[in-house]
C-alpha cells in the first residue's frame, strides 16, 4: 500500500523535534572538552590518558551507527532514536553517580553508544517527512541544529560544573537527555515500513554507484575540513596570536561553518549538487591559499568565510543522499555515511600532521587544501546520476 507524504505540519514537526535532538547530542558530545580538564585535574591523568578518554567515547559512537541503522529497521527510528537518547542518560547518569574514573571510561563507553544513534536515524526521518528534492534544505536546516547544540550545551555544563561540581554536572546533562528522549518518543511517529511518498515527491532508487561516488566527495570533504582545523591555531600562532585571539579564531571559523550548513543547505536545493559542491569547494581551496601569507588581522577576517565554505558542503552532500538510495535503506546508507565521515576526520588530522612534520606547516595547509579539489572531477562523475533523479 502507498503512503501519503506527511501533512506540512507534520513535516516542520519532525524536523523540530530532530533539530533538538541533533543539538541535544551534539553538546552532549562537545561539553567532554570541558569536562576533560575537570578529569585531569580530579584524577591527575596525563594527556595520553585523556586521548583514551576520547577515543573510548569516539570509538563507541563511530562503531555503533551502522548497527543503529539496522535497530531502526527492526523496531523503528523513533524507539531507537529515543532509546539512544536515553542510554545518554545512563551513561552521563552513570559517570555522575560512580564519580571513579573507571565510572566515567564505562560512562562515556555507554553515552557514545547511544549518541550513535542520532545521526542515522533522525537524518533518514527528516529525509522521510521532505521526500524529494526538499530534503536538501530540510536537512541543511537539520545539520545547522547541530552547532546550536554544540555553542549552548558546553556552556551550561561549564556554569554548572564551576557551581556544583563536575559529577553534578554530569547528572544534570542525564536528566536532559531523559527528557529529551521522552519528547522524541511522544512526539515522533515512524514512517511506516516501506512507506513511498507518492506522485512527484518521489526521488530515491538504489544506484550503488552514485551512492559510492558521494561518498568518496564526504570522505575527502570530511579530511579537508579536519586537516585544517588541526593546523589553524599554528597558523594562527605563528602570525603572532596569542591564546584567546586563537580561540576566537576557531569560534570564527565556526560561526562561518554554521551559518554555512543552513545556508548552502538551501543554496544547494536551487543550483544543484554539482555547482554547489564545485563552488564550496573551489572556495575553499582559495581561501585557504590566500589566508597563508595574510597578516593576523586578515586572516581573522577570512575565517568566518573559509568556515562558511569548509562546512557548507556537508549539507548539500548530507541532502543528496536520499536520491541513491530507497527508502527502505535510507537508514542504513546514512549510517555508513556518517560512520565513514567519522574515521574520516579521525585519521586524517595524523596523516596530515606527519606531513607537516616533513615539510613544514604552510606547505602541509597547501595539501590539505588542494585536496578538495579532488572532489571536483567526482561530482561531476554524478552528474548522469543527479539527472536521472
Amino acid at each position: 500500500m502507498t503512503a501519503a507524504a506527511a501533512s506540512p505540519a507534520a513535516a516542520r514537526k519532525t524536523l523540530l523535534v530532530c533539530g533538538g535532538a541533533h543539538a541535544l547530542h551534539d553538546g552532549f558530545t562537545d561539553l567532554l572538552n570541558v569536562l576533560y580538564p575537570l578529569l585531569q585535574a580530579q584524577f591527575g591523568l596525563t594527556y595520553a590518558a585523556i586521548g583514551v578518554l576520547k577515543a573510548v567515547y569516539s570509538g563507541a559512537m563511530a562503531s555503533g551507527q551502522i548497527p543503529a541503522g539496522w535497530l531502526s529497521g527492526r523496531l523503528g527510528g523513533v524507539t531507537v532514536l529515543a532509546l539512544g537518547t536515553a542510554l545518554v542518560a545512563v551513561g552521563y547518569g552513570c559517570a555522575g553517580v560512580v564519580g571513579s574514573l573507571y565510572g566515567v571510561a564505562a560512562g562515556l563507553l555507554l553515552a557514545g553508544l547511544g549518541g550513535s544513534t542520532q545521526h542515522p536515524v533522525a537524518s533518514s526521518l527528516v529525509s522521510a517527512a521532505f521526500p524529494g528534492l526538499r530534503s536538501r534544505s530540510a536537512l541543511g536546516t537539520y545539520n545547522f541544529t547541530g552547532d546550536v547544540g554544540k555553542v549552548a550545551l558546553p556552556a551550561l555544563f561549564a556554569f554548572i560544573a564551576a557551581s556544583l561540581g563536575w559529577r553534578q554536572a554530569l547528572l544534570a546533562a542525564a536528566v536532559i537527555a531523559v527528557l529529551g528522549a521522552g519528547v522524541i518518543l511522544v512526539t515522533l511517529k515512524s514512517p511506516a515500513a516501506g512507506a513511498k511518498a507518492e506522485g512527484k515527491q518521489v526521488v530515491g532508487s538504489n544506484r550503488p554507484w552514485a551512492f559510492r561516488l558521494l561518498f568518496a566527495i564526504h570522505i575527502a570533504d570530511s579530511a579537508v575540513r579536519s586537516g585544517f582545523l588541526i593546523f589553524l591555531p599554528f597558523l594562527l600562532q605563528a602570525k603572532g596570536a596569542d591564546l584567546p585571539t586563537v580561540g576566537l579564531g576557531l569560534s570564527l571559523v565556526f560561526a562561518g561553518g554554521a551559518a554555512g550548513k543552513l545556508f548552502m543547505g538551501w543554496i544547494g536545493a536551487r543550483l544543484g549538487v554539482v555547482s554547489s559542491v564545485v563552488l564550496t569547494e573551489v572556495a575553499t581551496t582559495g581561501l585557504i591559499l590566500a589566508a597563508l601569507p595574510l597578516s593576523l588581522p586578515l586572516t581573522l577576517a577570512a575565517l568566518p568565510l573559509v568556515g562558511l565554505m569548509l562546512n557548507g558542503t556537508s549539507s548539500v552532500l548530507y541532502g543528496t543522499v536520499p536520491e541513491f538510495v530507497t527508502a527502505e535503506r535510507r537508514t542504513h546508507a546514512f549510517a555508513v555515511f556518517y560512520t565513514g565521515g567519522s574515521i574520516a576526520g579521525a585519521g586524517s588530522p595524523v596523516l596530515f600532521g606527519l606531513l607537516g612534520d616533513a615539510i613544514g606547516l604552510n606547505a602541509a595547509l597547501a595539501c590539505v587544501s588542494c585536496v578538495a579539489l579532488l572532489t571536483v572531477p567526482l561530482v561531476v562523475a554524478l552528474r548522469p546520476a543527479l539527472r536521472a533523479s
